[in-house]
């Protein structure tokens, strides 16, 4: 099995399942995982076990923490280590959670008349390259808020997976050469090609806000890659083999 995974408290981790409550927890709120096979739902319970128990998980704005909200994201987040050698992002050591948008400062701009504002921005979600990852719990839990076909917890721990070495490129960690040509070529080419249609305001089945840069790309192909495998198959096969060969999972064919 994977190395990084399965040192001593981890691998007692995770042979431990989740309760019955927690596994409810997980089926109704992440539906990606009604489609994986036993193996994997097993696999994805252990990675859900030491989540929890190696970050630590802080409510602001008001929200107090349940079992729901700390099991979903962790089952969320989870389902990018799948089948992966890898470790249990590194980088991260705490989740942020608040009930919903919150507020940050954007610096200050000019209003006219030379009168100077302090700007603030609304988020759903950040990453940071050290230790924390922000999210706003209406836009992670189903419900009226949350847009099909987008998931702001896959979108936060893809970039904590592009980060991890040590700056946010839209290119992860691939191992080889030949993989980061075939990486750069791809999805460099679907993102000039997505950056041309939002410029010129042209519709892309991808979201626009990934043409914001790489990373962003990535994140957002990310999320197109779990949520509508199908689409992403038949419109964009090139990059959907790449991201098949990255997450070790094909979800088009569950």
């Amino acid at each position: 099995m994977f190395e990084r995974l399965l040192h001593p408290h981890r691998a007692t981790l995770r042979k431990e399942p989740l309760t019955d409550e927690e596994r409810a927890i997980v089926l109704r709120n992440v539906p990606h995982v009604a489609h994986l096979d036993s193996a994997d739902r097993a696999e994805l319970e252990g990675l859900v076990r030491v989540f929890l128990a190696e970050k630590s998980f802080e409510g602001c704005g008001g929200l107090t923490l349940t079992d729901e909200i700390k099991v979903t994201i962790a089952a969320e987040a989870c389902l990018l280590l799948l089948h992966r050698e890898t470790d249990m992002y590194p980088n991260v050591d705490s989740i942020v959670v608040y009930p919903g948008a919150y507020r940050v400062p954007e610096g200050t701009h000019t209003i006219g008349g030379g009168v100077v504002v302090d700007g603030v921005e609304g988020r759903i979600g950040e990453s940071w390259t050290r230790g924390l990852v922000v999210l706003a719990w209406d836009h992670v839990k189903p419900g009226v808020l949350h847009v099909h076909g987008q998931s702001v917890v896959l979108h936060e721990f893809a970039h904590q997976l592009d980060s991890e070495d040590g700056a946010m490129t839209g290119a992860p960690e691939l191992g080889t050469r030949a993989r980061y040509a075939s990486w750069a070529r791809v999805l460099g080419d679907e993102f000039t090609e997505l950056s041309a249609r939002v410029h010129a305001g042209r519709p892309s089945d991808i979201d626009a806000y990934g043409a914001t840069n790489a990373a962003e790309f990535f994140a957002v192909v990310t999320e197109m890659f779990f949520e509508r495998p199908r689409a992403m198959k038949q419109r964009h096969p090139a990059m959907y083999a790449e991201l098949v060969a990255f997450y070790a999972q094909d979800p088009a064919a569950q």
